[in-house]
Parts: C-alpha cells; structure tokens; sequence
C-alpha cells in the first residue's frame, strides 16, 4: 500500500513508520515547511511539504495513496483555543475531505482517551459519552473525534477512531522524559493518595493496535480504546520509573482536591496575564491523579489486540534510550505553537516537531 502519515516526525511516527515499512508499505510523509525531516529522509520515506490547516497543501500528497495515519495533533497547554481548533477540528476536516476526494479507503483517525470525562473509576467503554475537562486539547480532540464520526455516518468516511491513552517509550521526551527529569531532581510529588490507576502504555502496543485498525477489512466506522488495561497506581507507577532510573521515588503527597483548585485560579492567572505557561493545569492534575481506565475489550474481541509489553519491560526501554541521550538531567524549554503526533501529556507548552 501507498500511505500518507501526517504527524510524520513526532514521536509516534518515529515508531509506526519503520513498522510499515517492515511490512512492505510505501510511505509518504507530511511534514510542516520548517519541519526536520533527516531521519525520514534516512529511512526512504517520500517528504511532502504541506500543513493539515492549508488544504490546499494536502492534494498533492495524498495522489494515489490507498491509507492515511492521522497522527498530527496541536498539544499542549494554554495556547489560544483557536490554535487547537485549526489543526485538531479544521485540519483534520481537511484532511478527511481530501481523503474522500482521493479516493483513500482506509483513514486511521488518532484520537485520545482524554475525550472521556476523567476520574470515573470504572473501565471507560467506546460508547460512553464524551466529557472533556475545559481544557484546549482534550476539547478539540473530542470536537475532531465527533467530526470523524459525523462524516463516516454522512459522507461515508472509510475511517476507523482509534483513542490512546498515554504512551511512551524510547523518543519519548514529553512524558517518558519529563517524569524522569523531575524524579533526578527530586521535584516529582504523588497527587492524592496516589492509589489511582493511570493508564500507561508501551508505544509498540499503540502501533499494534494502528496496524490491527489498518489491516482489518470490516472495522470501517469504529471507534477503540488502544491502552494498557493492567494500570499501574500512579505512585507505582513513579516507583518503578524511579528504581529503573536510580532516582528516589517522590514522597511528597499534595490533596488532588487542592491541587485541581490551584490549577484552576493558575489558569485564571496566566489567562489575565496573557501568559502560555500556567504553573499547573487541571488537565494535568486529571491526567495523573484522577483514578482512569479504559476497556480494550472491543479492541480485543474485534481487532484481535493484546498489550505485549510489560509495564516494567517498557520501562527498562525506555530508560536506556533516556541515558543514552540525557547524561544530566534537563529542563525542557518551551515549544512553538507547531503540530506533532498526537500524545497524551499534562504539561507544558505545544510541541514542536522535533521529538
């Protein structure tokens, strides 16, 4: 198959590009003007220059393609609503249309778990409804899920919803890399009692279940949950991430009720300060403290999906790739309002293209 991945030089793409060239499939890439596109270049991989907010930057890439990967996402925090907006609702309209235009039979639309209403405890099915946090991303994620929804019933999109909960792995400076950062520097705290379950999930698996959607013939229309069911709490979850790292584990707890009150008047704050750096969100705070899970049981029965790697063997690899690329520990600067794969995080600024 001929495939366009858009998102093409974010951290996912960097894991489900090889894995489709292993099984033979040409890829092309869409990357932004100013996006570093070495390593695709490396690995063969046809550049197309364009923006999912320019349609007509999408025509020429998508020419003969048979599938399309939907990775490209606005994230981050506190970023103008409008920015989200025009890549995670507009851009993906875009590409869905121009998808129906060229003839794709196969869009694999990335979405997210954060979609969901947070904190409900009980393991989160495709069909409840949606309830984003007021929040940027998980808001525009939902508003492009339901467009995908609408133009399969309307417009006979041949498109599949695949929502992830967080992901990591080697290249994963956004979640993976933050959390080892603050552990080394003894900043990292436990929210709550820290006996939620926070979804936490390998990115193999994830391109698992994005080539299962891919390669399926009768999942046209469907939405699944792509995670790891066997969640960690969050406080073992930072304790094994600790060990792997020789850090120490956090002892600190702080109230999830104060600490969501606090990000709230934080937003408040650096909205009347016009400031894109609020101390602390509650989409953060919900992320990480809200007790999360999500069924894969559809996944399961239809797609044939089975997280293979262990949360401790995931950890392990991706601590290797963390020390063979950080001798110290860093502070990650702030990013650009630019697009990059889709990943689910709580911190921070909008990623750049670069992972």
């Amino acid at each position: 198959m001929r495939i366009l991945v858009t998102g093409a030089t974010g951290f996912l793409a960097q894991h489900l590009i090889p894995a489709l060239q292993k099984r033979g499939h040409t890829i092309r890439a869409l990357v932004l003007p100013s996006g570093d596109a070495t390593w695709l270049l490396h690995r063969g991989v046809d550049i197309y220059r364009g923006d999912v907010r320019q349609a007509n930057t999408l025509t020429q890439p998508l020419r003969d393609v048979d599938a399309v990967f939907h990775l490209a996402a606005a994230i981050g925090i506190r970023r103008p609503m409008k920015d989200y907006h025009a890549v995670n609702v507009i851009g993906t309209e875009h590409l869905c249309r121009a998808a129906l235009a060229a003839g794709v039979t196969r869009l694999v639309h990335v979405s997210s778990t954060s979609v969901y209403k947070q904190g409900l405890g009980e393991a989160v099915r495709e069909d409840f409804p949606l309830g984003p946090l007021p929040d940027p991303y998980p808001l525009t994620k939902a508003a492009g899920d339901e467009l995908v929804q609408r133009m399969i019933v309307e417009e006979h999109l041949p498109a599949v919803i695949i929502r992830t909960s967080t992901f990591f792995g080697p290249g994963d400076h956004l979640n993976f890399g933050r959390i080892v950062d603050r552990l080394l520097a003894r900043r990292a705290i436990i929210i709550g009692s820290g006996r939620n379950a926070v979804p936490f999930v390998y990115v193999a698996d994830v391109v698992q279940g994005l080539l299962l959607a891919l390669e399926h013939e009768r999942v046209e229309g469907q939405i699944y949950n792509i995670t790891d069911e066997t969640c960690p709490t969050q406080e073992g979850l930072l304790l094994e991430i600790a060990e792997q790292v020789g850090a120490r584990s956090p002892r600190i707890h702080v109230p999830y009720s104060i600490l969501f009150s606090a990000a709230y008047v934080a937003e408040r704050i650096a909205k009347l300060r016009q400031s894109e750096h609020p101390v602390v969100t509650r989409f953060g705070v919900a992320l990480y403290g809200a007790n999360n899970r999500y069924s894969i049981d559809k996944a399961r029965t239809e797609l044939g999906y089975e997280p293979r790697i262990s949360l401790r063997e995931g950890i392990r690899l991706a601590a290797a790739w963390y020390w063979d690329n950080a001798s110290t520990p860093r502070v990650l600067p702030f990013r650009g309002s630019r697009i990059t794969d889709t990943t689910e995080e709580g911190a921070e600024g909008l990623r750049g293209t670069s992972p």
